[in-house]
């Protein structure tokens, strides 16, 4: 299975999504502030994956002492301002500390950081069990799926396409569908990427395609993983998720929200609280560097909240919450 990132020896390398699917480019990241440049650059992104990668900034700040560590935290929780996973992380490894009270600082954030990523990886693995519980044994189906919600988001088998890869393995998956997931094309570059690697049969679509494709009878289901989930259980994701809810909606077909426990902010109550990272508006007015639009403005969120009211289920690691789309049970 692709990872994001590894950690050997207190080196820390980091996968350069940007440079995917041309070359494997893997980023010798020596400081939290390297850290904290790639998750900001999106060459490590996915909301579990950036928690664990801030989590190892962590370690590469420990052998300087305490304050370099709250300094490092600081740079890492500013990264990114969406994914909630990433200050989750941040706190979590400061909580292990300050609970450790004169033990070898080095030793305590390694450690949490190492739990962090194994625990994703068992979270991956159970949220794959219960996902494809919910489809029909026997019957295989076609599923939608947007962004990347990968093994290189997620530091495991992946949230949505960890589903994905388990109906595979029990002969219900007919086809993958994924969008190029505009501006960026975390699907044409990643998911597909990835899919391919696992010779999953996958068939891609640009964002625009994908109603169509829903009246066509072609979807069964659409899975998607999420950046952050308010206490009411409206779901940040990539830009384009809500129009998928709206469209899943509209034909009928379930809308499935795979996300971890640490996904989930308890402190926001509702989607509208939930922050929206605006990214560069050169990514929408250029393509691969050169620009394809004449000089007019543009807008750039990187995400967009799909309320509560329009998911079928939110699959975690030990439940499935169930919405307010369909009854989750038997539903492809």
């Amino acid at each position: 299975m692709i990872t994001p990132f590894s950690f050997t020896e207190n080196h820390f390398r980091i996968l350069d999504q940007r440079r995917l699917p041309g070359e494997e480019v893997w980023l010798e990241c020596t400081t939290p502030e390297m850290v904290a440049e790639a998750i900001r650059s999106l060459a490590v992104r996915g909301a579990p994956a950036i928690g664990i990668a801030a989590a190892y900034g962590l370690v590469l700040a420990s052998p300087y002492g305490r304050d370099e560590l709250m300094r490092a935290s600081d740079i890492l929780v500013r990264a990114r301002p969406t994914a909630v996973n990433l200050e989750w992380a941040v706190r979590r490894v400061l909580t292990a500390v300050s609970l450790a009270g004169d033990t070898d600082l080095l030793s305590i954030v390694k450690q949490e950081a190492q739990a962090i990523w194994e625990e994703e990886k068992l979270a991956n693995e159970a949220m794959a069990d219960r996902g494809a519980s919910l489809f029909v044994a026997g019957k295989t189906c076609s599923v939608l799926t947007h962004c990347n919600a990968g093994a290189l988001a997620t530091g495991g088998i992946g949230t949505a396409l960890g589903v994905i890869r388990k109906l595979h393995e029990q002969g219900k998956l007919a086809m993958v569908y994924m969008d190029e997931t505009r501006p960026l094309l975390q699907g044409a570059r990643i998911t597909a990427y990835e899919l391919h690697q696992d010779m999953i049969p996958c068939t891609l679509i640009t964002d625009s395609m994908a109603g169509w494709l829903m009246k066509l009878g072609r979807i069964d289901a659409v899975l998607v993983g999420a950046d952050r989930i308010a206490r009411n259980l409206d779901a940040a994701n990539k830009i384009g998720t809500y129009a998928l809810a709206v469209l899943a909606r509209a034909h009928g077909i379930p809308f499935y929200v795979v996300a971890p426990r640490s996904t989930f902010d308890t402190q926001t109550s509702s989607g509208e609280a939930i922050p929206i990272e605006e990214r560069d508006t050169s990514e929408v007015l250029a393509f691969l560097g050169s620009r394809i639009a004449p000089p007019v403005s543009a807008f750039n969120p990187a995400f967009d909240v799909t309320p509560q009211e329009l998911i079928t289920a939110i699959i975690t690691e030990d439940e499935i919450l169930s919405g307010h789309g369909r009854d989750p049970s038997g539903t492809a």
